[in-house]
């Protein structure tokens, strides 16, 4: 007997079951026999016909979400479930003794209510919960163990997006990355695909992942290895790779958003590019003066755009008239946005004071004798 043949028997049965007993309450004479018939047939058809998609769907749906859940995770809500199931179990006889209905349902909406607060608490909380047992000290000592006996304990894991991108070619050099960097041959294949394209663009992001990986195997002072590990459960790329990564204990380096939030749902490091250049911006400060040069217009009247060198855009006021050429501007403030920072300016005009020192000694304020209004009032005078 096929699986779907068992639900749609199961369904059936289930769902007549249900039918009769609906019709049974609602009119339980004989004249109505025929009715409640009809009801448990018509009942028993409905559950023939969905029981095998509400099922079905349903366990592709779990499926997907436990190949992205966390293990802690798993274990956690496990473990929090049975603890409020035991709470409402506690609380069940009392409230079985309530009158009429409210006996029958309080009970039932108590293990719900228990075993959803115990799920949630234990994932929301299941560090200080397993720090509190001493459970984290013994996952570490487990990885740690874990990775002295990986062979690619001290290797690193590389996306194809990281290899297009370059910038890991210039990172490799700087010394702040160590062990090998391992390039699987499925990735190297996706890269011949990519600028096998068609698509110009396509065909050039790809010529360029090939250009950087020869930059990255001649220049860089990191081992690299073009590896035949591979694994046959799928044929996605992002998919091998966050697997392969998981197994042997590596960090997997991307600057894929996607990917990198998938990897570390399932508990893989990622060591991302845009990330590492995001913390090492240099911090620029309301007030303090820099020099640069403006390239373009701005999207309002007068404003001018002006660029730092790791491509932070700079929106100077006014900074219209000065296009092409360096000017001294005044950071007057800082935006962090979804695409990164903005730094918002004014063109500092020469002879302008740029401190409250120099302010106090231009001609004509309260610390200096000097009051050209006085000076203007004599010769008016006269």
């Amino acid at each position: 007997m096929g699986i779907r043949l068992f639900l749609r028997l199961l369904g059936m049965v289930l769902f007549a079951v249900l039918g009769w007993q609906l019709g049974y309450t609602l009119d339980s004479t004989q004249e109505q026999f025929k009715v409640i018939f009809l009801l448990a047939l018509a009942c028993g058809v409905l559950g023939a016909t969905i029981t095998p998609y509400l099922v079905t769907t349903g366990i592709r749906y779990t499926r997907k979400r436990l190949r992205v859940v966390p293990t802690a995770d798993l274990i956690g809500g496990g473990v929090g479930m049975i603890v409020g199931l035991i709470i409402a179990a506690l609380l069940t006889i009392p409230l079985a003794q309530l009158p009429g209905i409210l006996g029958a349902i309080f009970p039932i909406l108590t293990a719900i209510i228990f075993g959803y607060l115990g799920v949630q608490v234990m994932v929301i909380r299941k560090r200080e919960i397993f720090e509190f047992f001493g459970l984290n000290r013994q996952a570490n000592a487990v990885a740690a163990e874990a990775r002295g006996n990986n062979a690619y304990a001290r290797s690193i894991l590389v996306d194809t997006s990281a290899i297009i991108d370059g910038r890991i070619a210039d990172v490799s050099q700087t010394g702040f990355i160590e062990g090998t960097l391992i390039i699987p041959r499925f990735v190297l294949n996706e890269l011949q695909h990519i600028a096998d394209s068609s698509d110009a663009q396509r065909r050039n992001r790809g010529r360029r992942g090939l250009e950087m990986l020869n930059k990255l195997r001649k220049d860089s002072i990191v081992p690299i290895e073009i590896s035949d590990i591979d694994t046959t459960d799928t044929t996605e790329v992002d998919a091998k790779l966050i697997k392969i990564a998981k197994q042997n204990l590596m960090p997997l380096i991307t600057n894929d958003y996607n990917m990198n939030r998938v990897a570390e749902l399932q508990g893989v490091k990622v060591l991302n590019v845009n990330e590492l250049a995001q913390a090492v911006r240099p911090v620029v400060l309301s007030g303090e003066e820099i020099n640069v040069r403006i390239t373009q217009e701005g999207k309002e009247l007068g404003q001018g755009l002006a660029y730092l060198d790791d491509g932070t855009m700079i929106v100077i006021e006014n900074g219209r008239r000065y296009m092409n050429q360096e000017a001294t501007i005044t950071v007057t403030r800082t935006l962090q946005t979804v695409a990164g920072r903005m730094i918002f300016a004014t063109v500092r005009v020469p002879g302008a004071p740029n401190s409250d020192r120099d302010y106090h000694d231009q001609p004509g304020n309260g610390n200096s004798p000097y009051r050209p209004d006085r000076e203007n009032g004599q010769r008016n005078q006269a």
